[in-house]
């Protein structure tokens, strides 16, 4: 990856980040207001929720800072999993708020089946869940399209967070608007749509974790992709026995290393060529910052 691309796609993640943690902070702010003076017990663990956002925000600002260096004495392959670790942290913030809302609302089901009385919310809490979905909507919607383009797992794992308080806030939503349109017989309503909510949650935790896991066990990239990085190797005149082949991800970039065999008798500018024609395709289909190494062994 070129210096100019890194530092404008640190910019571009910069950029939807501190969107995004504007975005946060008006929104948990919002929140605690609207759960104090409305009382509402589920607005409140909804603005926790949304300071783990913001939460996360700064650890997206602060890991790809780090992961976009370049390579170093102490660091060969870059800085790429100082993004699998920014991603891997939200998805267990993720994971430990998702199993947050379910202790809760568990614990708020039981006390309502033992005879206890739920508090009622305020209009002020239903109207700060109404703007905190569709604010967190719109910005799931930004952030993901971004952290694509940008090819930056961070950012898309941070646009699931966004998406996971739009969850928390329409299961506060119908909680709130339960209790105060159906009366104190449905204010349960609340902490079993929050129960529910909180296995979104964890389910997205897990999806984000997963990846996160293989890329620090240094798991090869799927089956398919390595049979298309063959066929590309045979895609060139003169190269034949493909072995070898390792592969792994490295952040938002791959790294790749293969023996291939040509003919002793050509010369060593004819091997280079064949060589840095093959690095060229290789990073066409898997990006530009795609680490290669080809080793060239004669045909025996």
């Amino acid at each position: 990856m070129s210096a100019g691309t890194a530092s404008f796609r640190e910019k571009g993640i910069y950029k939807v980040t501190i969107v995004g943690s504007i975005v946060n902070f008006v929104l948990v702010v919002l929140k605690f207001v609207a759960g104090i003076l409305g009382y509402s017990a589920a607005m409140l663990a909804d603005a926790v929720h949304s300071l783990s956002d913001f939460v996360t925000d700064v650890i997206v600002i602060m890991f790809v800072r780090i992961s976009n260096k370049p390579q170093d004495k102490g660091h060969d392959y870059g800085h790429g999993k100082y993004e699998t670790l920014a991603t891997a942290i939200i998805g267990i913030l993720l994971l430990f708020v998702g199993f947050g809302i379910l202790w809760n609302g568990v614990s708020s089901i039981y006390a309502f089946v033992k005879g206890e009385q739920l508090e009622a919310p305020g209009m002020i809490a239903l109207g700060a869940a109404l703007v905190s979905i569709l604010c967190k909507e719109i910005l799931y919607q930004y952030t993901v399209v971004k952290g694509k383009s940008l090819n930056s797992q961070a950012v898309v794992a941070n646009a699931w967070h966004h998406r996971s308080d739009a969850f928390s806030s329409i299961g506060t939503a119908v909680g709130i608007g339960g209790a105060i349109l159906l009366g104190e017989h449905w204010r349960v309503l609340d902490p079993i749509a929050a129960v529910i909510v909180s296995f979104f949650i964890m389910k997205v935790a897990i999806q984000l974790l997963v990846p996160c896991i293989d890329e620090l066990l240094e798991k090869s990239l799927p089956d398919e992709v390595e049979k298309d990085i063959e066929q590309a190797l045979l895609s060139f005149s003169g190269v034949s026995e493909p072995h070898h082949l390792r592969t792994r991800r490295i952040g938002s970039y791959c790294a790749i290393e293969a023996h291939v065999r040509m003919d002793g008798g050509i010369t060593l500018e004819e091997a280079h060529t064949t060589a840095t024609a093959i690095e060229n395709k290789l990073k066409e289909m898997l990006g530009e910052g795609t680490l290669i190494n080809i080793h060239v062994e004669p045909k025996k």
